[in-house]
């Protein structure tokens, strides 16, 4: 039979990140979340740690580790603070793991020791203001010029909704554009998609102004625009052409990350619900001696302890060299709407009080929503269930 019990590394691996997240992240969350700041210490330790290298071998600066590693990881994290987890998730499962699947040697050599130890971000520019659940639709577009014996690609276009793209680490965005079409057997157009390396200080490409977001503060979000970029011909990352279909790819296994961070907030609810259930007083005896907080919170945990196991489950057969799209879809939308509905119940749960921002609650409550919709909504996950069932 399955067992779901962790090993011992991967137990001391979710405890010591549990100890940090704890004593190092919690107590500036607020601060940063008020501010809107980046939490540029935070992760200079998480770099220190060797949290933003968990996936990657040790040749490119990694800890040898893998894919669940880097979950149970982003669970501890998104307990206190999902700014915090979705820096890290982003930074690697979509600004580094790209470099990694389909990176030359030479590419992989030269940035990813900088991504792995947190020294430089990266970001991942896929969704447009036009392309979002769509991404199919993308209208940035690069052609190759000629210059002297060489080629650079040039690119034009706009990108929405970049995490880790406009910091003061942010080195990488690798972008998708249109670098050719087809035509089909029936006549119709097909895009070529591929994806390009885009350093930062290249002239033409600009981090926007930042988003005023509703949640999240603490995590570096903008649009980007990119006119007249120019990049060498050897930027393109993996086949031309390819760059649609990777990035896809690269999406299902982000999709357990993300559902890993949505478990840790919707545990992170339920642990702060009971203790505040234990502590408050109404009508001569704590909250939590009454039927209706202890069923509210018992279902808090049992949407947790489901997010888990689908999230596990999917990172189990990820690893095994076996399909997980489809469970890696359940998983996301189970454990973001477990987030959502924990957060809603916490904040229930602790009143008045779950109304005031400076309470974790408040922050899981106006964070959670968008856990329902990045990397994938909801419904695109129903789409890609009832796919899988033939519909």
């Amino acid at each position: 039979m399955a067992s779901f019990e962790l090993t011992e590394e991967y137990q001391d691996l979710s405890d010591s990140v549990r100890e940090f997240a704890d004593e190092v992240v919690a107590p500036v969350s607020t601060k940063h979340d008020e501010e809107h700041s980046f939490p540029y210490e935070v992760v200079k330790q998480m770099g220190e740690m060797g949290l933003f290298g968990l996936p990657f071998p040790e040749e490119f600066g990694g800890m040898g580790g893998d894919y669940f590693a880097l979950a149970l990881a982003l669970e501890q994290l998104g307990r206190v603070d999902q700014s915090v987890a979705i820096t890290l998730e982003a930074g690697v499962s979509l600004g580094a793991m790209p470099v990694y699947r389909f990176g030359t040697q030479a590419q992989k050599e030269h940035w990813l020791p900088q991504l792995t130890s947190a020294e430089a971000l990266a970001g991942f520019g896929l969704t447009e203001p036009e392309a979002g659940s769509d991404a199919g639709g993308t209208k940035t577009n690069a052609r190759l010029e000629d210059v002297g014996d060489a080629k650079n690609w040039v690119i034009n276009g706009n990108k929405e909704f970049i995490t880790n793209s406009g910091t003061d680490i942010t080195r990488l965005v690798t972008v998708t554009a249109v670098t050719g079409q087809h035509e089909r057997h029936d006549g119709s157009i097909k895009k070529e998609i591929s994806t390009i390396l885009v350093p930062t200080d290249t002239p033409g490409f600009t981090a926007e102004k930042a988003y005023n977001k509703v949640g999240w503060n603490a995590s570096d979000t903008h649009p980007l625009t990119l006119k007249n970029v120019r990049v060498p011909e050897e930027n393109l990352l993996g086949v031309r052409g390819r760059g649609y279909a990777n990035f896809l790819s690269i999406l299902d296994e982000g999709r357990i990350a993300i559902a890993a961070l949505a478990t840790g907030a919707a545990q992170g609810c339920v642990d702060l619900s009971v203790k505040y259930a234990k502590e408050r007083m109404a009508f001569g005896q704590n909250i939590g001696k009454y039927q209706a907080i202890q069923f509210k919170i018992a279902r808090m945990q049992a949407r947790a302890h489901t997010a888990r196991l689908a999230y596990y489950d999917a990172a189990a057969r990820m690893l095994a060299g076996k399909p997980f799209k489809t469970e890696a879809a359940i998983a996301k939308m189970v454990a973001g709407e477990a987030a959502m509905d924990n957060a809603r119940d916490a904040t229930q749960v602790f009143g008045g009080y779950g109304f005031i921002n400076e309470f974790t609650v408040a922050r899981h409550y106006r964070d959670s929503k968008i856990l329902e919709v990045g990397e994938g909504t909801t419904e695109v996950q129903l789409m890609l269930i009832a796919r899988e069932l033939g519909l």
